[in-house]
C-alpha cells in the first residue's frame, strides 16, 4: 500500500466537500508490466448533457527541506501518470494536489509558475485547514 502524504485527508474532505464522489483511494494505473498508484480518483457529475467528469489527484505536502527537489520529483511522477494515464484511462484528468500555505509560499514563485504553465500542469489548491477547495488551476 502506497504511503499516504499528510495533506491527503484534507484533499480527501475538500473534493468531497466541492461534489466530488471519490471512487478509488488509491487510483491502481496498470500498463503492460508497470504498476503505479495515484492518491485518488474522482467523480463529479454535470449537467445530463455534458456527463461526468473524471479526475485523478496525485497529492504532494512539499515538506521536504528543499521545495525545489520536492517540485522536481513531484513532476517527474505526474509526467509518468500523465503518460500511463493516456494509454489506460484518457478520459480522466490528472492534478497534482498542494495545501493553499505551499502554494502561497512556493508555487507564486515566477520561476515556479513558469514551469507550471511550461508543463501544462493542472492543480488543486486545497486549504488545509477548512478541508475546502482553495484553487483549480486548469
Amino acid at each position: 500500500m502506497p504511503k499516504l502524504d499528510v495533506i491527503h485527508g484534507a484533499v480527501k474532505n475538500a473534493l468531497i466537500k466541492d461534489g466530488w464522489t471519490i471512487t478509488a483511494d488509491p487510483y491502481r494505473i496498470e500498463y503492460e508490466e508497470i504498476t503505479v498508484y495515484a492518491d485518488l480518483a474522482a467523480e463529479q457529475p454535470f449537467a445530463a448533457e455534458r456527463g461526468e467528469q473524471r479526475i485523478i489527484v496525485e497529492v504532494k505536502s512539499f515538506i521536504g527541506a528543499s521545495l525545489v527537489h520536492e517540485l522536481e520529483v513531484a513532476l517527474g511522477q505526474y509526467r509518468l501518470y500523465l503518460r500511463l494515464l493516456e494509454a489506460t484511462a484518457p478520459e480522466r484528468r490528472l492534478y497534482l494536489a498542494v495545501s493553499k500555505q505551499i502554494y502561497n509560499k512556493f508555487f507564486q514563485r515566477k520561476g515556479v509558475q513558469f514551469i507550471i504553465q511550461e508543463e501544462e500542469l493542472l492543480m488543486l489548491v486545497v486549504d488545509t485547514e477548512t478541508e475546502e477547495v482553495f484553487l483549480w488551476i486548469n
